[in-house]
């Protein structure tokens, strides 16, 4: 068998280095780039692209060209998270947190260096593994059910505690309403509607594209026009290749986390149904535990934190092709579309491919490897370029990113409900933001909610209440356990041994702003309990658990925001210090520590953050009226132009000369290429017509 296994993996890649295979890998590496670096398209969009054009192929060029786009997304998607703050993905989004502070301070080079190299190997790990492991992974992911995944999804949201940063109770109130936000919509077992509020569009629950987009991209472009400044501010030097070097030496140095967190990505890659949306945040949580003095400096621009969500992110690939080659089973939704490709060209997925079919199973991993290896490279040698985007002035860059970020939340499902959640849920997440409550565990929770609600249904009706006794379901649960009390015997323990003593003392109850937003996060809990306890017994279960949980937690947080002062730090003497400080030093008011992106406005006045926030708002509402009005497309010229000229202070040549060309390259790429359907607007769909009668379209 052993020589059966090298002579195929042999041939394959003799098929795939083929001058036309060749050829239509790197075509697909490409259009995968130009599609990863639009925020919210992501490779299922690609690859759906992709299907149609490969009727008439023989099955090696398509899965080449298939497989350059799948593999390339991951790694072209951190481009706009660092660069822009912008996720290009949900798989890019724990990316942000990190790549883009390291833009604003003038290390974009060394940011995109190591996040190109570090998804390179984690893409060449996962097809290592994919071409070593896929018979000694089989009965692997055999035993693997739906208890095992319930008792991961738990494990998962566990790592919600080490988001929090300092701030646990915020944390796990935020990781509550990322649950509640996954049960909106249609239950699948009782067909009760939840929280649907009469809206046609919530039936089908929230979308996690616009979601994240509003958890981090529409703040960030916020802070962008609050500080009417470029990205990287007054810091002019972005990229170098020198830069780009120390980036890559930032990976091999960290060359241990790298390997883990590779392994985290193509292990979870391989399990079907935990989905590429919540790996790069395991990894990065994984990363922030276990990394020192990673708690102190994740989420303020420390290089782990882009190595450990982008080795993951792009290894991840090569493990979701293990259960889709082995199984027939999709390890993610881009999976799902290469099956429908198997299909097409009569190849059925199972075991047959790991036996009589082993040149097309390992074309896939040559593939893979191959189009990491080259996607990295072209992204590495146009790196400098790139992060010079960093240095364009706000008036210019804002209005480009936003309009194209609008279309990325419409293209996934299509509907204007997608564009008022993400406008909505972004100034949530600003207000958040602003106040020090962390976004991570939203989405965190939002992504494990509606895969925990299934596996718990199907693992109960399945096995009763015996699943709880199945050994690796023990092994998770008191890795949950550890992972939610982990971090606060660490820090008890570390302040015993300097000596800290942590004191809050009772006080006038005040109403701060912080206070008031923890009571409106009580009220919002509230009515999640009151008006759950009316839905069927399978409907109401997971709702009612998180929704009690969320409220215990937030009202003790109002508590001690309203009648307790900030925490403050005593430093006693002990034998390690006893001549370094007095019996008892000055107290001193702990620095809270946040896994998040932190709005810094040191030279405005709250007022006129307000103000100019309120402004920024008013354009966000603008975009959606010359949208419905003018149509989604003419929308976004009028907003490029009317914004860069009046909120830019643009002169009409350069507003003119960066928004017509803009336009036309968003229409052949949206129109013309992925074919959006454009929604109708209050003018009449005006546009095909004007299609037909241009010859330049």
């Amino acid at each position: 068998m052993e020589v059966d296994m090298l002579g195929a993996a042999a041939s394959a890649l003799a098929i795939v280095f083929s001058p036309e295979r060749l050829g239509y890998l790197v075509l697909g590496v490409l259009l995968g780039l130009v599609i990863a670096i639009v925020p919210g398209i992501g490779g299922i969009a690609g690859l759906s692209l992709l299907l149609p054009f490969t009727f008439h192929m023989d099955p090696f060029s398509a899965f080449a060209m298939m497989m350059g786009l799948a593999s390339i997304i991951a790694t072209g998607d951190l481009i706009p998270a660092i660069l822009f703050g912008v996720p290009g993905g949900v798989g890019s989004a724990a990316t942000v947190l990190d790549g883009f502070p390291l833009a604003k301070k003038g290390e974009a080079g060394r940011a995109l260096g190591a996040g190109f190299t570090a998804s390179v190997l984690g893409g060449l790990f996962g097809a290592v593994l994919l071409g070593i492991s896929i018979p000694v992974l089989r009965p692997v992911v055999l035993a693997v059910g739906s208890p095992e995944l319930l008792a991961f999804c738990i494990f998962g949201l566990s790592l919600v505690a080490v988001l929090s940063g300092s701030s646990p109770l915020k944390g796990l109130a935020a990781g509550c309403f990322g649950v509640l936000l996954a049960m909106v919509g249609d239950d699948p077992q009782t067909g009760t509607l939840r929280w649907t509020f009469d809206s046609l569009y919530l039936w089908d629950g929230m979308p996690i594209a616009p979601l994240a987009l509003a958890m981090f991209a529409i703040p960030e472009l916020a802070d962008l026009a609050i500080a009417r400044t470029a990205i990287s501010g007054k810091n002019r030097m972005v990229a170098t290749a020198r830069a780009q070097w120390e980036g890559t030496k930032d990976v091999l140095r960290h060359w241990w986390l790298m390997i883990r967190c590779c392994t985290i990505g193509s292990c979870l890659g391989a399990m079907p149904g935990i989905g590429a949306s919540v790996i790069d945040w395991i990894a990065y949580a994984h990363a922030a535990r276990t990394e020192k003095g990673a708690r102190e400096t994740f989420g303020k621009g420390d290089i782990r934190g882009v190595i450990a969500s982008e080795s993951a992110n792009n290894s991840r690939e090569g493990g979701a092709l293990v259960p889709t080659v082995a199984f027939g089973v999709p390890g993610t939704a881009s999976m799902a579309i290469l099956i429908g490709a198997f299909l097409i060209h009569g190849i059925v997925p199972g075991p047959d491919m790991l036996t009589k079919r082993l040149d097309v199973t390992y074309s896939l991993v040559w593939s893979v490897a191959l189009a990491n290896v080259i996607g990295a490279g072209i992204c590495y040698v146009f790196a400098n370029q790139l992060a010079k985007i960093a240095l364009i002035r706000h008036g210019v860059l804002l209005p480009a990113v936003l309009a194209v970020t609008f279309v990325g939340a419409y293209a996934g499902s299509s509907a204007w409900g997608d564009i008022y959640l993400m406008v909505g849920a972004g100034i949530l997440g600003w207000v958040m933001k602003r106040l020090g409550w962390p976004r991570p565990p939203v989405i965190l929770g939002f992504i494990l909610g509606g895969l925990m609600e299934r596996y718990m249904f199907i693992s109960v009706e399945r096995y009763g209440a015996s699943w709880l006794w199945r050994p690796v379901v023990g092994v998770f649960l008191l890795m949950t356990l550890w992972g939610i009390f982990a971090p606060m015997i660490k820090d008890w323990r570390r302040d015993r041994r300097e000596g800290k003593v942590r004191v809050r003392k009772f006080q006038k109850p005040q109403l701060s702003t912080n206070a008031v937003f923890a009571l409106c996060v009580v009220a919002l809990f509230v009515f999640a309990v009151v008006t759950s306890m009316q839905w069927p017994f399978g409907a109401r279960l997971v709702p009612q658990v998180f929704a009690w949980v969320g409220l215990a937690i937030s009202l003790g947080y109002a508590f001690t925001a309203i009648f307790l002062t900030r925490s403050m730090v005593i430093i006693r003497a002990t034998a390690g210090n006893a001549g370094a400080s007095p019996p008892a030093a000055q107290p001193q008011f702990e620095q809270e520590i946040l896994l998040d992106l932190k709005s810094e406005f040191d030279d405005l006045s709250r007022g006129e953050v307000t103000r100019r926030f309120l402004w920024y708002c008013a354009w966000l509402i603008m975009f959606i009226v010359f949208a419905q009005v003018f149509g989604m497309l003419p929308g976004m010229l009028i907003f490029m132009v009317l914004f860069m000229r009046y909120a830019g202070d643009e002169s009409w040549k350069i507003t003119l000369s960066v928004a017509v060309p803009l336009w036309i390259l968003w229409y052949l790429l949206f129109d013309r290429l992925i074919r959006i359907g454009w929604p109708q607007s209050f003018i009449g769909d005006w546009f095909p017509q004007l299609r037909e009668m241009s010859p330049l379209f």
